[in-house]
């Protein structure tokens, strides 16, 4: 008696076809990650930036002028963002070109008189004999044979200007296509908005999409926060510099504001303007500064509720 082979089971190859189904799409999900690597962060700040806006886009569009114009309005917002992060570094680079023959003069004089001692040195309540003897064995005499200068070959500097200058382009281009990505995240508006929520309600259910928007409130309400506490703390501090005589003491201000918005940068330019004022010879206006810029730099552990 020939025995038949027992029958597929509908139920066991659906199981089966969907388990390859999932298992071929993560592979698919991390190779397209895995080829996209180097623009992740550009898609990430992206993202953030137009969950920060987005309110800025509802109400652009709802003006008549820009009703149904999403090219229009995601237009206008990444230009926007563009000059307010190029407008700044221009600022700067036009000022510091403007500067550069001055101090092409100073190091110049440098190198064949030396640097002399500067008067804060003597005043150091702790060390000042051995920062005196050490500059005057370095520093004081021409810079041409000082030892100090020794170590500082043209390989080490052309290295470092190589290193810096493919650190600035990949950091420019990584700018680009985070605006080239934020244009059309704007520019699909409503529809991927809609889309992302319904795949959140499909996957994770109401909760989900409830969480979703609830994570997409807190990066806006933490942005926000961010954004004007380095703005409050680059007025205070500008002014701080103007009352002490630190040079560009607006455009160090502005420098301030933004170092504000990203943690733990701050201190480092206003302890920059602190060892200036000391070099030019100040003795009690860089400890008030840098007192004045603790009291008011605020603590790097923002809480902020979701409104």
């Amino acid at each position: 008696m020939i025995q038949r082979p027992p029958a597929p089971n509908p139920a066991n190859e659906h199981k089966l076809q969907h388990a390859a189904s999932a298992a071929l799409f993560a592979a698919l999900v991390l190779l397209a990650l895995w080829v996209v690597r180097e623009f992740i962060p550009a898609v990430a700040w992206a993202s953030v930036v137009a969950i920060v806006l987005w309110p800025a886009w509802q109400a652009i569009e709802r003006h008549p002028w820009f009703k149904c114009r999403t090219t229009a309005v995601a237009t206008l917002l990444t230009v926007a963002i563009a000059l307010l992060v190029v407008l700044p570094i221009m600022l700067a680079v036009i000022q510091a070109g403007g500067e550069a023959h001055e101090f092409y003069i100073w190091f110049r004089a440098a190198q064949e008189n030396g640097v002399p001692v500067p008067d804060f040195v003597a005043h150091l309540p702790v060390g000042s004999q051995q920062v005196a003897d050490w500059w005057q064995a370095n520093l004081a005499q021409p810079l041409r044979g000082s030892p100090a200068m020794m170590g500082l070959h043209s390989d080490t500097l052309m290295s470092f200007g190589r290193h810096f200058g493919v650190r600035a382009v990949q950091a420019s281009m990584t700018f680009a296509f985070m605006l080239v990505t934020l244009f059309f995240i704007f520019q699909a508006g409503p529809r991927l908005s809609s889309t992302l929520m319904r795949g959140a309600r499909r996957a994770f259910g109401a909760d989900g999409a409830h969480l979703l928007q609830r994570m997409a409130t807190a990066v806006r309400c933490t942005v926000a926060g961010l954004v004007i506490v380095g703005l409050g703390e680059g007025v205070l501090l500008g002014g701080a510099y103007l009352v002490t005589g630190v040079p560009h003491a607006a455009l160090l201000g502005t420098v301030t504001a933004v170092a504000a918005m990203l943690p733990f940068c701050a201190p480092i330019v206003f302890i920059l303007a602190a060892l200036w004022l000391l070099v030019q010879g100040a003795s009690s206006l860089p400890s008030g500064l840098l007192c004045g810029a603790s009291w008011s730099s605020p603590s790097p552990n923002i809480s902020c509720v979701p409104c």
